[in-house]
């Protein structure tokens, strides 16, 4: 079983964001039959069977064993991965494209930057699953307080000096046999309430000192 599996499938992202079919993806971290999983959920076993034969379609669940039990054989499912990410890819028409209107400042450019980086690695993964090859990456992330919107101004100054220098101390794209990275650093305020938590007029809370641009 994966740690995360990246789902690229239109069908398959539809499949794993059904109620249902979320819930028995979970349950089935730990290995499960359709009369087990109906017993875990809740469902009629019809049911449950049912949506384990349109995740297994879609690749998201896989056959871990046959048991046999008299005259029948028990089938039993595990998840492919222990959790999922949806691609953009899955959402090519409307997924987010960092190339339009690029601003360091915005949010929603963050976030379409971070919407490319699932798509890119996912790609890799897919392609590394299929070799037998591991993907050659490297991740960093770090908490930091300031105690002011100057100080994070100065902080983030600071930090797109030091990643400049560092990137024109490195070969360009002309060398042969180089190969392209993508480098993403993104900086952005911790939310005091989990995701998805309201205050009761629809909209997050989030507290604190904002940068000057608007999202």
């Amino acid at each position: 079983m994966l740690d995360v599996a990246v789902i690229e499938e239109p069908a398959a992202a539809e499949a794993s964001l059904d109620p249902i079919r979320s819930r028995i993806l979970a349950a089935l971290v730990e290995p499960g039959s359709a009369a087990m999983l109906a017993v875990r959920l809740g469902l009629p076993r019809q049911k449950a069977n049912y949506h384990l034969k349109e995740l297994e379609r879609h690749g998201l669940v896989e056959l871990a064993e046959e048991r046999r039990k008299g005259n029948v054989t028990e089938r039993v499912y595990r998840a492919t991965a222990a959790s999922y990410v949806i691609s953009p890819s899955a959402l090519a028409t409307i997924s987010p494209d960092p190339s339009r209107s690029p601003d360091q400042l915005s949010a929603r450019w963050l976030l379409a930057l971070g919407a490319r980086l699932v798509q890119e690695v996912g790609t890799l993964l897919a392609g590394a699953s299929r070799t037998r090859k591991p993907v050659a990456s490297f991740a960093l992330v770090a908490e930091v307080r300031f105690a002011s919107a100057a100080d994070r101004t100065a902080f983030a100054d600071q930090l797109a000096h030091a990643v400049a220098t560092l990137v024109s101390r490195y070969p360009d794209e002309s060398v042969p046999g180089g190969r392209s990275h993508r480098v993403i650093i993104g900086l952005h305020q911790i939310p005091d309430t989990p995701p998805g938590a309201e205050d009761g007029r629809g909209e997050v809370v989030v507290q604190g000192p904002q940068r000057g641009r608007a999202a």
